[in-house]
């Protein structure tokens, strides 16, 4: 058993059920994690830092088989321009590694937090748990719950 990270403790402490599923923390890409998971990449879901002109970054939550679109995020979000964050920026803003970056660990610390849109056909979902080699499987509902995220079109189809 893997020792419990601050977002497992987390959803326990708000009685949210949530499986763990453990990989080499050497894979640091949703589709990695699908694939050795045997998991399709549409209900893994990796979370991406986006820095935008003015206020605090955002956690952008998509699917591993799925690309970000910034002007369609963007325009979603009623802003004028974003950016991706580079590995660096997106660690050092973080605190977390790039494979292991979670919203879920990151609660307390002011992100905006957006879910795409096509997670709302799913059930559940499978999320990082903040630390590379450890996703969580959650419900999208209450995923949605905990971390105030906003429902946005981040992705084309």
């Amino acid at each position: 058993m893997t020792d419990k990270t601050n977002s497992m403790r987390f959803l326990e402490k708000h009685k949210i059920p949530y499986a763990v599923y453990t990989f080499s923390p050497d894979i640091h890409s949703a589709d990695g994690v699908a694939e050795v998971l045997g998991l399709p990449a549409s209900q893994v879901y990796k979370t991406l830092v986006v820095v935008r002109e003015k206020g605090r970054p955002l956690l952008v939550m998509i699917a591993g088989d799925r690309e970000l679109d910034l002007r369609l995020l963007a325009r979603s979000l009623e802003e004028k321009k974003l950016k991706m964050a580079t590995q660096r920026e997106a660690e050092a803003l973080t605190g977390l590694q790039v494979g292991g970056i979670a919203a879920l660990a990151l609660l307390h610390r002011g992100f905006d937090v957006c879910l795409d849109r096509p997670a709302l056909s799913l059930e559940q979902v499978y999320v990082s748990a903040g630390q590379r080699g450890i996703d969580l499987r959650l419900r999208v509902s209450d995923l949605i719950r905990v971390t105030g995220a906003r429902v946005v079109e981040a992705t084309l189809t």
